[in-house]
């Protein structure tokens, strides 16, 4: 019987162990914090296993580094001692939904879904914050203070002397940022499917420091597009150079040859360029050219028209087929010599026979996904005329994201929520086509400003917009649509764990502790605060189905049916145990501090060894 770590995952164990199984010799031991022994990597040794020629000494490589590079893989891989917690009274349809509203420290978050959505997002969208030279909320330890960053980054001498003149702000911001970025990108990488694609906004400001880190985390084969958007159709004419009207939208595969893309539907514009002045029977189509480059010999020949008229192939090009498949084609009415007879010869495209959709192409005008100050109208109507964010995404931008590269049951994934525009535009698009698409929103709960509209209106932080956001642009699409479609969500919060600490450090208890020994659960947490933990830890999605029953006066949780069953209650007896048992759950959990006694703990397992053998007994 396994006991439950109730922490999250411990990404660089899982590292080492990869690279065992491939290089079991680079592997050595080395004594950790505590004095325990532990496996660690002789990193030159692995080094020369990569390379054909010898090591010998540093060499210069092409890469991208900063001063904090090293701190943000070390915390990206370092575990936590936190979780979720669910929140019931903000959650929207608990019981039947499978959306999530996550709030907390994204970097926390991603780390603790590691296991539940391992491999299972198709979609991740993600807005960051833009850097503009101000200092932003997603701060974390590493961040480093203008001195330090201008000593580490060589900008003084030893004596503290400035090198460099009004640079070290802007390093220091471009580094701040960075390792910002990084343990995150590597661990939302982790979550994405095979299939799975991650698309991110941002401006020229980091555009290329992103680039060159998603081709590190992602792989620079793995770029899908840089997509340009008209965020802006109006000039600003203070500006002294130019008035940029554009964002980006990066995009990465995790795989590029897995990486399917759907297409724009035909829309009424691209449909109108097809036309019959022929009536043929057929229906609608439009001419394409006839002639190619390069020149292929067997592919230049004189064609005549109905009209006696002789035509070459322009200079340096030739016909697209053989003359053979021309006189086939016309003969099966395919080619297009004008009304009169007498034009250059072109193909006949029928619409009946071309794709249902188009290629996108990498250029996304505003009149086509909507632009800021349209995003911003149509936020400000849903609350009543009131500004709470200055520069929202458009529903419509986010739309097309999601047409792309998602399917009717895909999952979308946004960890810097904001505004909630994915969840608006996830629940738009599902009602739209049927779809059952399913979002997870992650945001920090940052303050909003005391001054403001949003503070003055009754909301804290921006958590509380964004739920009230899903909230009325759900009720807007029902009643719009009346489709039956998912308009709920589940809230999460993350919270220190549901574990004492003397849980996780028995080596520093003493007499004097014996008192809390009692129970290794924190007396304010509830059964389903343990449920969500033990959900994480092994691997289930936090939008599956939860139940809690009552069996022989015990409060008894299941989930997914008999996916998961667990009881958290003290004093667990035999007959309660069968009664579990007898349901043949795939997981079954208890608490230590359920049995009174070891050989209680025994008999837990030959009731279940007689009754349902291929159940997983974990304890906590």
């Amino acid at each position: 019987m396994d006991k439950l770590k109730m922490k999250s995952k411990d990404l660089t164990k899982d590292n080492v162990e990869r690279i065992e199984k491939l290089f079991p010799n680079v592997i050595t031991e080395t004594k950790d914090e505590k004095g325990n022994i532990t496996k660690a990597i002789d990193f030159e040794l692995l080094q020369q296993e990569l390379s054909e020629e010898i090591i010998d000494g540093n060499k210069e490589l092409y890469q991208l580094t900063w001063p904090g590079k090293k701190e943000a893989i070390v915390m990206g891989n370092t575990p936590i001692d936190k979780t979720l917690r669910p929140v019931k009274e903000d959650s929207l349809n608990w019981e039947d939904t499978e959306n999530l509203y996550i709030e907390g420290d994204n970097l926390e978050v991603l780390k603790l879904l590691q296991e539940s959505y391992l491999g299972k997002i198709k979609c991740i969208y993600i807005d960051p914050p833009y850097n503009t030279g101000n200092d932003f909320i997603y701060r974390d330890n590493f961040a480093q203070d203008r001195d330090e960053y201008a000593e580490e980054s060589g900008q003084v001498d030893e004596e503290g002397n400035r090198l460099f003149q009004n640079t070290e702000y802007n390093g220091r911001y471009h580094s701040d940022w960075l390792t910002m970025m990084y343990p995150r990108l590597k661990l939302a990488r982790n979550l994405l499917s095979d299939d799975g694609v991650i698309f991110i906004s941002i401006d020229d400001n980091e555009v290329h420091n992103l680039r060159k880190i998603c081709d590190e985390v992602f792989g620079e084969r793995n770029f899908v597009a840089s997509v340009v958007w008209e965020r802006a159709y109006a000039p600003v004419n203070l500006k002294k150079h130019f008035s940029e009207n554009h964002d980006y939208i990066v995009s990465y595969a995790k795989s590029i040859d897995e990486l399917v893309c759907n297409g724009l539907r035909r829309n009424d514009e691209t449909n109108e360029r097809y036309k019959n002045p022929d009536n043929d029977p057929r229906g609608l189509w439009q001419s394409d050219n006839l002639s190619v480059g390069p020149i292929i010999s067997q592919k230049v020949y004189e064609i005549i028209t109905p009209s006696g008229r002789k035509v070459l192939p322009p200079e340096g090009y030739c016909w697209r087929y053989t003359k053979k498949r021309f006189e086939e084609m016309v003969k099966d009415n395919r080619i297009w010599f004008g009304e009169d007879g007498n034009n250059v010869p072109r193909i006949k495209r029928f619409l009946s026979e071309v794709k249902s959709t188009v290629t996108p192409m990498t250029i996304w005008k505003y009149t086509e996904v909507g632009h800021s100050q349209e995003a911003k109208r149509e936020l400000n109507k849903l609350f009543d005329g009131k500004a709470y964010f200055d520069y929202p995404k458009s529903v419509k931008l986010i739309k097309r994201v999601l047409e792309l590269y998602t399917v009717q049951d895909s999952i979308i994934l946004d960890f810097f929520s904001g505004s909630a525009t994915t969840a608006h535009a996830v629940m738009d698009l599902n009602a739209e086509d049927g779809g059952n698409r399913k979002y997870i929103m992650v945001q920090l709960p940052e303050e909003v400003d005391e001054k403001s509209e949003a503070y003055k209106a009754g909301y804290e932080n921006i958590a509380e917009i964004g739920k009230e956001r899903i909230r009325k642009a759900g009720k807007k699409i029902k009643e719009e649509t009346g489709a039956d479609i998912d308009y709920g969500f589940r809230v999460y919060k993350v919270d220190s764990t549901n574990m004492k600490d003397v849980y996780y450090l028995p080596e520093e208890l003493d007499q004097n502790l014996i008192e809390q020994l009692e129970s290794n659960i924190k007396e304010d947490r509830t059964g389903l605060d343990l449920l969500t933990q033990v959900m994480l830890e092994t691997g289930l999605e936090l939008s599956l189905p939860m139940e809690t029953r009552e069996i022989r006066g015990k409060e008894v949780h299941f989930v997914a049916e008999n996916s998961l069953v667990a009881c958290f209650d003290k004093d667990v007896d035999e007959e309660l145990i069968k009664e579990i048992a007898k349901i043949e759950p795939l997981k079954a959990v208890f608490r230590d501090k359920s049995f009174s006694s070891c050989p209680d703990k025994i008999n837990l397992e030959e009731i279940f060894k007689g009754l349902s053998p291929n159940t997983d007994i974990r304890v906590l």
